[in-house]
């Protein structure tokens, strides 16, 4: 079963979604393991923090958007453009902690938590969580995306979800889940409607948020490094909506110079069809 948001729902949402105090931060810590001041690298004639900080600030009902950053050239960098920045400590563990820091003090109805290496195409990738969750009685939602790449299937880069009929995650890997059983000897397929990527944002209400600050980090999380198994191993249901909006995903420096050439063909003849843009 493939659950999408409902339309009765998402216009009741749109007609709240103005009242909605709606805050996206944007978590940029400079050292990465994989990419050392990866926020600062830049694509095109700016750094990524600034690319993602852009997109963001066009989507409809986003009252505030905030970087928050453990180190002052990002903070300096992000300033000089324009954007909001504010300093987080170096010993948080996951960018949900850095947003949960944020939420102490910047009050919100909505939290969302854009990772800083995943950058927008379109306005509609963040409406696509927005939107059904300011309709919804849920604490915490993210999104997924069809998959339509076989490579991605062995990826660990690349987060697979699995979900339940009501649209709840039931896992997160960097393996491949589901696992096809009877499927070509040898070979691991890519069956449309069973693989999903989940894509790197969260929607928190405020209490969901600062719950998700004090829980330990389980065997999960630390196995995987992935913050979304802390609430999954504490009992806390995570709603997944799918989108059909692309965004690019920057892991490592080989990312960038395909990630400049999407983003110039997305300034001059708008969002590409779904398909593998996804870094």
């Amino acid at each position: 079963m493939i659950l999408v948001a409902d339309p009765a729902a998402l216009a009741r949402s749109a007609s709240h979604v103005s009242r909605a105090d709606v805050v996206v931060v944007i978590p940029a810590r400079y050292g990465s393991s994989r990419f050392i001041g990866k926020p600062l690298a830049r694509i095109g004639n700016k750094p990524l923090v600034q690319q993602v900080y852009d997109r963001v600030s066009t989507v409809r009902g986003v009252k505030r958007v905030i970087v928050a950053t453990d180190d002052e050239r990002i903070l300096t960098v992000v300033q000089n453009f324009g954007g909001t920045a504010m300093m987080t400590g170096q010993d948080l563990r996951t960018g949900s902690d850095r947003v949960a820091h944020i939420a102490q003090e910047v009050p919100a109805d909505v939290y969302i938590n854009l990772q800083g290496d995943e950058i927008p195409l379109a306005a509609g990738f963040l409406e696509d969580l927005i939107l059904p969750f300011i309709g919804s009685d849920a604490d915490v939602g993210t999104l997924k995306r069809a998959m339509s790449d076989e490579r991605e299937l062995s990826d660990p880069n690349v987060v697979k979800v699995v979900t339940d009929e009501q649209g709840f995650a039931l896992y997160f890997s960097r393996s491949l889940i589901p696992y096809v059983r009877d499927g070509a000897a040898g070979k691991t397929a890519l069956i449309p409607g069973l693989h999903w990527k989940h894509l790197g944002i969260y929607a928190y209400t405020r209490g969901a948020l600062i719950r998700f600050a004090g829980l330990p980090a389980g065997s999960l999380e630390r196995s995987e490094q992935l913050e979304q198994l802390r609430l999954l191993e504490a009992g806390i249901r995570i709603r997944v909506w799918e989108t059909k909006h692309e965004s690019l995903r920057i892991d490592t420096p080989s990312d960038l110079q395909r990630a400049e050439q999407i983003l110039t063909h997305v300034s001059t003849r708008g969002e590409p069809a779904c398909h593998n843009s996804s870094l």
